[in-house]
């Protein structure tokens, strides 16, 4: 049995349709100036015809096992973090399996924008418990399948992508070092959709008043993400045994650039040690920390033995941090 689940490979996947601030202030009254003040948003991302979580998913998968060099028969397991499935049931993550060729077990996970973190910490685990050797663990979202693009105040915030990663046993000290995650379900309404479920199915009269969609009470969301991720980063820097001295780059959670520079100020860490590609996927979901992973190991900011800091925040409420060593 290895203690370590190193990441050996990564990929990303974004639709090729890009919705511009410009494009939205011709649905709603808005303008580029506004959406970008107040979230640091410019365009995103949004699937067209043929285009789904799992297509995605797929492609983001199919990148990170070319970079790490496996076959799909060397999979032995699948996850697939995502709040926005392909179906209600099965498990898009099956359906990523057969895409993909690969034999092995496959389910979903849901924690909504904390998904990565927590799917990162579900399959390290597998690795660390012995029940698997090489993981595929993805995270992607079709959240604007959730959007009222009449409401101007979630509309401009969500896009869709999918990013992946290969763990793979190591007894070396790579991979998540160490992981705090929580939830406050007492305040599940701050954000949600509420039609389409079993407490409240998708009747006419429910899709009339636009329950299927999104809401969220960004106020009260922006001070719990700022204490959430600042709180669990210090907990998850003191379970590793390091200092954020030692932390070469912070991935966090792409939901308003606010956030994210709020939480800077928390830790008082200069935004120059973040990675920050908001303004142009806008919040993917549980997709906004791997694709900006991708990102930086693709833009050399990730080195061998370069300690990262993953910070996220989501509905239910969730949020999650955790200390990765990078390398293989």
């Amino acid at each position: 049995m290895s203690p370590y689940a190193a990441i050996t490979g990564w990929g990303m996947a974004v639709p090729e349709r890009r919705l511009t601030n410009a494009d939205l202030a011709q649905l709603v009254d808005t303008s580029d100036e506004w959406i970008a003040t107040r979230t640091g948003i410019r365009e995103r991302r949004v699937v067209g015809p043929g285009e789904s979580t799992s297509t995605l998913a797929t492609e983001a998968g199919r990148q990170a096992l070319a970079k790490a060099g496996l076959a799909a028969a060397q999979i032995d397991l699948v996850v697939l973090a995502t709040c926005t499935p392909d179906r209600p049931f099965p498990a898009t993550a099956c359906t990523v399996q057969a895409n993909l060729g690969i034999t092995g077990a496959a389910f979903d996970l849901a924690a909504a924008c904390s998904g990565f973190v927590y799917g990162l910490n579900v399959a390290t685990s597998m690795i660390r418990a012995g029940a698997a050797k090489n993981v595929l663990f993805i995270a992607a979202d079709v959240f604007t399948h959730y959007i009222n693009w009449n409401d101007r105040n979630t509309c401009v915030l969500f896009g869709d992508g999918a990013g992946a990663v290969v763990l793979q046993a190591s007894d070396q000290p790579l991979g998540m070092l160490s992981c705090v995650m929580g939830a406050d379900g007492n305040s599940e309404d701050l954000m949600a959709v509420d039609a389409g479920g079993t407490r409240l199915p998708a009747t006419p009269q429910l899709l009339e008043q636009g329950r299927q969609f999104v809401y969220m009470n960004g106020r009260e969301i922006f001070k719990l993400a700022v204490r959430g991720m600042g709180d669990s980063s210090l907990q998850a820097l003191a379970d590793a045994g390091v200092t954020l001295d030692d932390i070469t780059l912070i991935v966090p959670h792409q939901a308003n650039l606010r956030i994210i520079e709020a939480t800077a100020k928390r830790l008082q860490v200069p935004m120059e040690r973040f990675m920050v590609n908001i303004e142009r996927y806008g919040n993917t979901s549980a997709a906004t920390i791997p694709i900006a992973l991708c990102e930086a190991a693709d833009q050399g900011r990730l080195s061998d033995g370069a300690h990262v800091l993953l910070t996220a925040f989501g509905g239910g409420l969730t949020w999650a941090s955790a200390v990765v060593r990078w390398g293989k």
